[in-house]
C-alpha cells in the first residue's frame, strides 16, 4: 500500500493497480497538489460535508477521472444531482465491491448538514484502511479491529474539533492497527498538536502498532 498524505485529512491510497482518494481538500491550504494535478481515482470517498474535507474537490475529480463517488446517502444524492454519473449512495454499516475493493461506511461521531458524518473501511485485496473522518473516540472502534483487521489507521489527532493525542492513542489501542498515520493537526491554530507526542502516547498504549508520521505532499510504501 502507498499512502500519500495530502494534508489535513486528506489522502490518496494505492494498492493492488487501484487508486483511492478520501475526502481530497485540495483547495486547502496545505495541499500540495490541485484537482487539475489528479491523473487518475478509481474511488473518491467522502467522510462528510464540511468544506474542509474536499466534498467539491470530489465532485471535480469523479467528473474528470471517472471515478465513483461513495458517501452517506443524501450526500451521495447530492452528488448524482450535481452531475457525477457513477454513486454509490451507502449507509451506515454497509458496504460495497468497486472493482475488488469492499468500502464499508460506518459512523462518526461529528457534525454535518447533509447525511450524517461517517468513516471509511476500505479492503483491498491485499491490505486495508481505516479512516474515520472527524470523530470523537468511541467503543465501537474496537468491533471495528475485530471485524476488518484493519492494518493502517488514519488519526485525527487535533483535538478541538475531532479526537485529542490522548484520544487517538487510546482508539489506536482499541483497533490494533499495524501503522497509525496522525491526520487532522496544524491546518489551524485551533487544531495544533505535536505528533511526536503521539507517537510517544502510543509507544505507551499501543507499542505494537509502529507510528508513521508524513508532511503533506510524502509518499510512502506501508509494509504489513
Amino acid at each position: 500500500m502507498k499512502v500519500t498524505y495530502l494534508g489535513h485529512a486528506s489522502f490518496k491510497v494505492e494498492s493492488d493497480g487501484k487508486t483511492v482518494y478520501v475526502d481530497p481538500w485540495l483547495n486547502g491550504p496545505t495541499s500540495p497538489i490541485k484537482v487539475n494535478d489528479v491523473k487518475k481515482a478509481d474511488v473518491v470517498l467522502v467522510t462528510h460535508d464540511h468544506a474542509d474535507h474536499g466534498y467539491q474537490e470530489a465532485i471535480e475529480i469523479c467528473k474528470k477521472t471517472g471515478a465513483y463517488f461513495i458517501a452517506i446517502n443524501e450526500l451521495a444524492i447530492q452528488a448524482r444531482d450535481e452531475g457525477v454519473e457513477k454513486v454509490h449512495t451507502l449507509n451506515i454499516g454497509g458496504s460495497v465491491n468497486v472493482g475488488g475493493v469492499d468500502v464499508t461506511l460506518v459512523q462518526a461521531f461529528h457534525s454535518c448538514e447533509t447525511g450524517a458524518p461517517t468513516g471509511f473501511i476500505v479492503k483491498f485485496p491485499s491490505d486495508s484502511f481505516y479512516h474515520p473522518g472527524d470523530t470523537g473516540l468511541f467503543a465501537t472502534m474496537e468491533l471495528f479491529g475485530e471485524l476488518y483487521d484493519i492494518d493502517a489507521f488514519f488519526a485525527p489527532i487535533g483535538s478541538y474539533y475531532t479526537m485529542s493525542i490522548k484520544q487517538a492513542a487510546l482508539a489506536t489501542k482499541l483497533i490494533k492497527p499495524k501503522i497509525v498515520i496522525p491526520m487532522h493537526y496544524n491546518t489551524f491554530p485551533a487544531i495544533e498538536a505535536d505528533p511526536e507526542k503521539f507517537r510517544d502516547a502510543v509507544s505507551e498504549t499501543a507499542p505494537e502498532t509502529k507510528v508513521e508520521i508524513l508532511v503533506p505532499g510524502l509518499s510512502k510504501d506501508l509494509e504489513f
